[in-house]
């Protein structure tokens, strides 16, 4: 008897299209994936200088098989006689934390009206809540100096709290009106038909719908908050200096200290690393929003 012999269909070839769609991702991929290491080695290469003495650091070009030491850190925190972080850090995290709280509680109302409960020429508003952004920082400098001078508000750490609060309501308006924009009417008519009143709708109803969106928009105005210079150094002296003007005092008229620069912005920075890493699934979320229906 004949055996008989089964041969498998060959694999059909992919089309060309196809290949040249595989070929296109792989490459974008690939940006993508060099794109992000461009953008992480300027952060790599401050985090290695801040483990190097000033020695070490000082050298051109930079030696990367220098011995690593601690040392940055420890004069960062006051171990050689310094100046001490802590009160500059508080002041950050007073500023900023309180700030931030202010700008959830104006901007979540503000934005119910003008999503949800839409008043007349909504645009406009937005609109104009937009243009404060476009006003340089430095023509409002000079305004707000006198008045804090005139009402004695200078070096206090809760005339920052004022003015941070005030510059990040407009983004804040902004990004949380089109948040809100995606809460299901239904479900606040529900809650207004069982006999809840505006405070109850918004904080029982529409912040738990909304809120990977509020996370997202509290994560930015922290940042923007903890990161602001330009006011903390000319409003404040020493009682309400903040973390960013301290980093300041470590280039001096006796030279630059490298070391323990690089060793100081690491660590004003892991505070925002860290809110950041602990909200990134909410930061996610709502930065996408919306954006699949």
């Amino acid at each position: 008897m004949s055996s008989l012999t089964v041969t498998r269909p060959r694999p059909a070839a992919l089309p060309l299209a196809a290949r040249r769609a595989r070929r296109r991702s792989a490459a974008l991929g690939l940006l993508a994936w060099l794109v992000g290491i461009a953008f992480c080695l300027p952060v790599l290469w401050m985090v290695l200088t801040s483990l190097h003495s000033e020695a070490d650091a000082a050298t051109n070009p930079p030696s990367l098989a220098a011995s690593l030491t601690l040392d940055g850190y420890r004069e960062f925190f006051g171990a050689g006689g310094g100046a001490s972080p802590w009160p500059s850090l508080i002041n950050s995290v007073t500023a900023s934390v309180f700030s931030t709280l202010f700008v959830l509680l104006l901007a979540l109302p503000a934005a119910y009206a003008l999503s949800i409960r839409r008043v007349r020429k909504w645009t406009d508003v937005l609109f104009f809540f937009l243009s404060t952004k476009m006003l340089p920082v430095v023509a409002g400098l000079l305004p707000v100096y006198l008045f804090a001078k005139n009402t004695g508000l200078l070096d206090n750490v809760w005339l920052l709290v004022i003015l941070y609060t005030s510059m990040n309501l407009p983004i804040a308006v902004w990004m949380m009106q089109s948040f809100l924009a995606d809460v299901p009417v239904s479900i606040i008519e529900a809650a207004q038909m069982d006999g809840a009143r505006l405070p109850t709708v918004l904080a029982r109803v529409v912040a738990p719908v909304a809120g990977p969106g509020i996370a997202a928009t509290a994560l930015i105005c922290f940042i923007f908050s903890w990161n602001e210079m330009l006011f903390a150094r000319v409003l404040t002296g020493v009682t309400a200096q903040t973390a960013p003007v301290f980093l300041t005092s470590f280039v001096t008229s006796q030279g630059l200290f490298l070391a323990q620069l690089c060793a100081a912005s690491v660590a004003i920075s892991l505070p925002v690393l860290a809110a950041g890493f602990a909200a990134q699934d909410k930061l996610v979320q709502g930065l996408s929003l919306g954006a699949v229906k």
